[in-house]
């Protein structure tokens, strides 16, 4: 009889890097949305501004290296990092180890 023994492990990449927004920039932009009657934001700005920061954020991410696990954390618990499982065909069953 065979089983399979699985196992998944999970690793991620964190790069980060810092650009220059220009604040005359960012508050004519917010004024301009403000007189048309719209709402904007810095957020909104730097979506619309990607060319800002995407081919550093690319660069950064090509140069990060993997870190085991899965990087976010909610409510103080982590993800799970790691599972292993079997699977038994004959048996038809399989689960968790």
């Amino acid at each position: 009889m065979k089983v399979k023994i699985q196992q998944r492990s999970v690793y991620h990449k964190f790069a980060e890097v810092e650009i220059e927004v220009d604040e005359v920039e960012l508050k004519g932009w917010m004024d301009d949305a403000e007189a048309e009657g719209k709402y904007t934001d810095i957020q909104e700005y730097l979506n619309y501004n990607c060319h800002l920061y995407d081919e550093k954020i690319d660069e950064a991410m090509s140069k990060a290296s993997y870190e085991y696990g899965v990087g976010t954390e909610r409510n103080g618990t982590y993800f799970s990092e790691s599972e292993w499982r079997f699977e038994c065909e004959e048996l038809k069953t399989g689960g968790h180890l």
